[in-house]
């Protein structure tokens, strides 16, 4: 047999395990382990575990907690990570500088910690605190738990001891400030690049993106520029780089007019990484370019700037992409995990990728040639008068499956609880400009301060992503529709160097990010790369509420059910209670308000055989249950809420499942307000 087949045979094996879960579940019977930050390289977060299911999930007991907040320099109070489990051990990262800590996966107990204290350029870091977990790699033999720092190095570990790896990179560091070899601002320590994310371990290669200060408008147009890269996770070595702007000579260098490819930063790989080994083929989804709501420094569509990219395993090189948004104005970064699926649709059997998003739309493709598997028309969409921007005529809709958030804003969306709020709402609205999805930003006037869209920076589905189940071909994805952004453009403030608007609102000044106030130290110096609108105020800031509550109607957040065979909605619920300020507000007494669900950046799910598992983002106080967050079980087939769980604050990661000795766990990470970071353990108890 030659090695090419037996490399086939294996990877068809490996993609059988990652797709069904099947098999793992048959061969160990009393263990089912979450072996990657999505559960597995398909991005699926699922597990066909049934032991915790609608008649007992409301019985389910904390097994052990884990607090976070000696694991740094001070409390963390915005815990994302979702943790692996393998072999009875559980691996996350935590608290302030990222710690990564393993844990006894049935009593909780810590059996190693190991952390990096980087100093100045930890506190300099674009993407600080302790990030989304941690990578495994074993052959069978050895084990390694592989991350990143917040000071951008691709730390590995021994999964057993906690201890680096002497024989990976520079005595278990590889620095990727210094591998990236396309840096615009080249300083170690404040030179903005870093990443959230989990790298993506496929055979001995682990992948790892990029990313960038969080917020809404950088202080220049150039930046950093984003790529993904590959290492042998034996040694560390570079295997190969995807810049995710191609320079002068190479394919879509053309689409950056003006040469402006060569002085455009981000567009970062910023979300999950996932992959088929089968095909020979990563998936790269890319974010949007400097700088996130005008882009007249950067004319023209701007390839591969918000697409989700396929490229071959062995050398990075790519094999086909697709441009979700042509030159990005609007802050839709790609930010979910692509989800990897084998589905049925017209009759026949097809391996497609799907993509959740910012937009409220499930992109679908054929993962091997990239073509949609439903018709994309390129649609016409408005031009803008912002002066000196560049406008693409059309975007690409998908005709299926529909919307499943709301993509644009009309006076029909307005809130409507009494006809006295609908009158204000719409009395309100005729300072906004409303629209269809992709209207464009406008230049904030006392008569027009911006143009009012809901997702966009925050909306449809955040860095959680959706999950996939392969028993019934259904994404589970949340969206959100209470999330609306106000975009008004203004003249920059004192502090950025080259761009003619930021984002703001006539009248009220623009404020700026300091670093030093989230880094590891107070006495770091500020980096003030990014700005954010500030809270609206005063004069003519606009009230993007109605007497405290909000412009839209609900739902503010939903979960969706969609059948990929069909490319149909089968279902959608409001996920969450309906929120303390609304139910409680004078002016809705009396009336009979339906549970609304609740906004949020984002919120993931993980799936068991017939359970959607999410928690609340929000804190309510209900008269069915005390002060709290609740987390959540939905029947999958029917989107019925069949069961749930008081928790002490919301959730702020993806919970996953997994089984040691025949007992099936629930793990979700759960922070805010003045809650510090904890993960929490329920299982069923004994008598259950």
């Amino acid at each position: 047999m030659t090695s090419t087949k037996k490399k086939l045979i294996a990877g068809a094996g490996l993609m059988a395990l990652m797709l069904g879960g099947h098999m793992a579940f048959a061969q160990t019977g009393q263990n089912v382990d979450w072996t990657a930050y999505t559960g597995d390289i398909t991005g699926s977060r699922f597990k066909p575990l049934d032991q915790i299911n609608a008649s007992n999930f409301s019985k389910l007991e904390v097994a052990w907690r884990f607090k976070t907040d000696n694991l740094g320099n001070r409390p963390e109070f915005k815990l994302e990570g979702t943790p692996l489990e393998i072999g009875g051990v559980l691996y996350t990262t935590a608290g302030s500088r990222r710690a990564v800590v393993a844990l006894d996966a049935v009593t909780g107990e810590l059996l190693w910690v190991h952390g990096e204290k980087e100093g100045a350029r930890g506190a300099a870091a674009p993407r600080q605190l302790s990030g989304r977990g941690v990578s495994y790699w074993s052959d069978g033999k050895e084990a390694r738990i592989l991350y990143v720092t917040p000071g951008y190095q691709l730390i590995a570990l021994d999964a057993k001891t906690g201890q680096r790896i002497p024989s990976f990179g520079n005595n278990g560091a590889v620095d990727l400030k210094a591998d990236d070899d396309q840096k615009i601002f080249p300083d170690l320590t404040t030179g903005e690049i870093g990443l959230h994310s989990t790298p993506t371990v496929v055979g001995d290669r682990v992948m790892v993106g990029s990313a960038f200060r969080e917020g809404f408008t950088p202080t220049s147009f150039k930046n950093n520029k984003g790529s993904a890269r590959a290492f042998d996770v034996r040694t560390g070595k570079r295997l190969w780089q995807f810049r995710t702007i191609p320079q002068k000579g190479e394919p879509g260098a053309e689409t950056w007019l003006n040469n402006s490819n060569e002085y455009t930063g981000n567009t970062g790989v910023w979300t999950q990484i996932t992959a088929d080994p089968v095909a020979n083929l990563a998936y790269l989804p890319v974010e949007s370019p400097t700088s996130d709501f005008y882009g007249g420094k950067r004319p023209g569509s701007g390839l591969y700037a918000n697409s989700l990219v396929a490229v071959d395993l062995d050398t990075g090189k790519p094999k086909w992409h697709f441009q979700f948004i042509h030159h990005e104005i609007w802050d839709y970064d790609m930010s979910s995990a692509p989800l990897l699926m084998d589905v049925n649709i017209d009759g026949k059997a097809r391996k497609v990728v799907a993509n959740p998003s910012k937009m409220g739309m499930l992109y679908v493709f054929d993962r091997i040639t990239g073509k949609p598997v439903w018709p994309m028309p390129e649609t016409k969409v408005e031009k803008g008068n912002v002066p000196g921007e560049w406008y693409s005529p059309t975007q690409p809709i998908p005709s299926k499956p529909k919307p499943y958030t709301r993509t644009g804003t009309s006076i029909d969306q307005l809130i409507d609880f009494t006809p006295a709020l609908r009158a204000e709402a719409v009395e309100l609205v005729k300072r906004f400009k409303l629209g269809p999805i992709y209207t464009p930003p406008v230049v904030s006037t006392p008569q027009q301060l911006g143009t009012f869209l809901p997702g966009t920076a925050s909306g449809g589905t955040n860095w959680p992503g959706g999950s996939f189940n392969p028993e019934t071909h259904t994404v589970f994805t949340y969206g959100c529709d209470g999330c609306q952004n106000l975009t008004g453009l203004v003249p920059p403030p004192p502090g950025f160097t080259d761009l003619p608007y930021v984002v703001g609102q006539v009248g009220v000044p623009v404020t700026m990010v300091d670093a030093a106030g989230a880094g590891e130290g107070a006495d770091a110096s500020p980096v003030p790369r990014r700005a954010t609108p500030p809270a609206p105020r005063g004069g003519n800031a606009v009230r993007a509420a109605v007497q405290g509550l909000p412009l839209m109607k609900p739902p503010y957040g939903t979960i969706s059910a969609i059948n990929v065979d069909k490319g149909e909605i089968v279902w959608q619920t409001p996920h969450g209670d309906t929120p303390d300020n609304i139910r409680n507000h004078p002016a809705l007494k009396g009336l009979n308000i339906p549970r609304t669900g609740q906004a949020a950046l984002s919120i993931g799910n993980m799936l068991t055989k017939t359970l959607v598992v999410a928690g609340d983002p929000q804190i309510t106080t209900t008269p069915e249950h005390p002060r709290g967050a609740m987390l959540r079980a939905y029947d999958q087939a029917t989107g019925k809420e069949v069961g749930n769980l008081l928790m002490p604050a919301p959730q702020s990661g993806s919970p996953m499942t997994y089984m040691v000795n025949g007992k099936q766990y629930i793990v979700v990470a759960i922070s805010g307000g003045n809650y510090s970071g904890e993960y929490v353990a329920y299982t069923l108890p004994d008598n259950g």
